[in-house]
């Protein structure tokens, strides 16, 4: 069976797509994968790196609001979807995916033109643009949270990396705080803002820096590629890194995350049994609290406003948070199932079935 993945953009498309393409080669070894994406997003890198060929279509952007840019969507469209039409009819999958964003939209339109057979998946608890038009041409959907309002929609997770869903974070423990140069004597707060990183979270977290130290608390702050941060702390690590390709480690070594509320991130934190302190992003449409907010309502996590998270907010209320071994245990058994870790698979099943009769 030959299968066409689209998406890219952002690590909440192109982490799901490589994930669900693990899975699909691992189900079944016969499948021929290809991706579709853009020459401008992460899976520009990404994909080649994981070994899987990667296709591109010019990048559309679909504006929320009128302006130039709304007038100039329908012409960027067609060469988008002409563009996506050419691959499709070279490489001729017996199924196309789409995972949402910039791609998706013109992958969708190339496989109703063609007749193919096509699998939606919504990675946020609120549907984007793109995957609401997806999903009225199919019947096959997926989504990562219960009650994302979408027809068809079944309610598979989001597919994360084998790396992260199966590790055992006590048996990586020492090998973590080796990896960053951290103490076994201190708790950990692990900072990531996303792929991208995040501004706001940097400067709230750096600014606490000497109440965490003077607190015994210990950071491995992912400040992210385009950001740059100096922070002295004397005694008391605080690990500044601007990207981490093992994340497994990351996690292993913390004992409390603050971080950003995309889908992909709360799903590998919770998942991994890490209390959390999500920041939701403060624009979009919301998704982002709402991706948090089974996690939260379980009691695995905090939610905190981004205009909230100040210097002050996190040196009064975190460092309590990390002393409190009682109440971390408690948070992340809370966490741990909340959200399946299953959906790589649970995914890559429905495409194989949706692609078969055709194949």
């Amino acid at each position: 069976m030959r299968v066409l993945l689209a998406g890219g953009g952002s690590a909440g498309h192109t982490s799901p797509l490589l994930a669900t393409a693990d899975a699909l080669r691992r189900l079944d070894p016969v499948t021929e994968v290809t991706c579709l994406g853009t020459r401008e997003g992460l899976e520009a890198r990404l994909v080649p790196e994981a070994g899987l060929p990667l296709e591109v279509v010019p990048r559309v952007p679909l504006p929320r609001r009128p302006g130039a840019d709304l007038l100039r969507t329908p012409s960027r469209l067609r060469a988008a979807r002409a563009a996506a039409l050419e691959v499709v009819d070279r490489v001729r999958p017996d199924v196309v995916v789409g995972f949402g964003g910039y791609v998706s939209v013109p992958a969708y339109l190339a496989a109703r033109k063609r007749g193919l057979p096509l699998v939606v998946h919504e990675g946020n608890a609120i549907p984007g643009i793109a995957n609401k038009l997806g999903a009225r041409m199919t019947s096959h959907v997926a989504t990562s949270f219960p009650g994302t309002d979408l027809p068809h929609a079944v309610c598979t997770g989001l597919p994360i990396r084998r790396l992260i869903s199966t590790m055992d974070r006590g048996a990586l423990r020492t090998e973590a705080l080796a990896t960053f140069g951290l103490r076994d004597d201190l708790p950990t707060l692990m900072v990531t803002g996303g792929s991208q990183g995040a501004a706001r979270i940097n400067a709230a977290v750096s600014g606490a820096a000497p109440a965490l130290a003077a607190a015994g608390v210990q950071v491995l702050h992912v400040v992210g590629p385009k950001h740059e941060l100096s922070v002295t702390s004397g005694d008391v690590p605080y690990v500044v890194l601007n990207y981490v390709d093992r994340m497994d480690l990351a996690y292993a070594a913390a004992d409390v995350v603050l971080c950003r509320a995309g889908s992909n991130t709360v799903t590998e934190v919770s998942g991994v049994g890490l209390p959390a302190v999500y920041v939701p992003l403060p624009i979009g449409n919301g998704e982002q609290a709402l991706n948090a907010r089974p996690v939260v309502d379980a009691g695995g996590g905090l939610l905190v406003s981004d205009a909230a998270l100040t210097p002050e907010w996190v040196a009064a209320s975190v460092p309590g948070l990390l002393h409190d071994t009682e109440r971390l245990a408690t948070m992340g058994a809370a966490a741990t199932g909340v959200i399946p870790l299953d959906a790589d698979e649970k995914l890559a099943r429905m495409i194989l079935d949706a692609g078969g009769a055709r194949a």
